[in-house]
């Protein structure tokens, strides 16, 4: 089976990136699954519905979480509706859903698992549960081995936590990638005992910006203290960013491969 990890899709520019290279990204590489962090989708901050419907048409499976995955109205329904493969974090207080979902695909189930880093941006004094026990349960319970392929996704700040992770399911998950960042790192590769792992995904929107965010509102806020509101950029070169793993008969991964058009 080949699974594709897309990255941080940043508002409407992200989804035409999305629109633009993944059908035909699809079939060249007869990509069975497709799934992609969606918490910065609607203007930056979580799901709609129709962006969701706009996704799924496009050619995602499923979309794993981060720390905005409440943030939208429409969170409530995706998130708690078991037929949306729609994830938030596990381990985030307060957050609906169970932290993972099952994916339906043409070669059977695949599920997906959010997980939220101890240190995410401004968020860093909010409480999240401790990760690596919440994956645990979530394993125990929910699955016998890797019967289904098992993907993980790590939204954090450190890369500390988010190589640990990979090398802690090692293994056990037939993909662990870590995002948040917004920048991909150059480190995507089968780890030892064939999971497949990659730091930070990247994500896709617009190249030219500081995470997708316009320079103009970044910069008078770090040089100067001004209070000053994120505005998403639409200007420049745009970026797609993914990681590409094929599995093997066991669902562990044989190959990892990291996907960067710019256009």
């Amino acid at each position: 089976m080949n699974i594709l990890y897309i990255g941080d899709i940043m508002g409407e520019v992200g989804v035409e990136v999305v629109e633009k290279i993944l059908p035909e990204l699809r079939r060249q590489e007869k990509i069975e699954v497709v799934i992609a962090q969606a918490e910065n989708v609607t203007a930056g901050k979580g799901l709609s519905r129709q962006d969701y419907e706009r996704l799924k048409k496009a050619g995602i499976d499923g979309f794993t979480g981060g720390n905005w995955s409440i943030a939208h109205p429409d969170a409530q329904q995706l998130l708690s509706d078991p037929a949306m493969p729609v994830t938030a974090p596990a381990n985030m207080p307060d957050c609906p859903g169970p932290g993972f979902k099952y994916v339906q695909s043409a070669n059977g189930q695949v599920i997906i698992i959010s997980l939220l880093g101890k240190i995410v941006g401004r968020d860093a004094d909010k409480p999240v549960e401790n990760p690596l026990q919440k994956i645990d349960a979530i394993l125990a319970r929910e699955t016998m081995g890797l019967q289904i392929p098992i993907v993980v996704n790590f939204h954090g700040d450190f890369s500390s936590e988010k190589v640990v992770i990979g090398h802690y399911l090692d293994g056990r998950a037939s993909l662990v990638v870590g995002d948040h960042w917004h920048v991909p790192t150059a480190d995507a590769r089968v780890l030892p005992k064939s999971t497949a792992h990659q730091t930070d995904v990247g994500m896709c929107g617009v190249l030219d910006s500081s995470l997708g965010i316009t320079f103009e509102s970044v910069i008078p806020r770090w040089r100067d203290g001004k209070q000053t509101r994120n505005i998403l950029a639409t200007e420049g070169h745009r970026q797609f960013n993914a990681l590409l793993v094929e599995l093997n008969e066991k669902n562990l991964a044989t190959t990892a491969k990291a996907i960067r058009q710019i256009y």
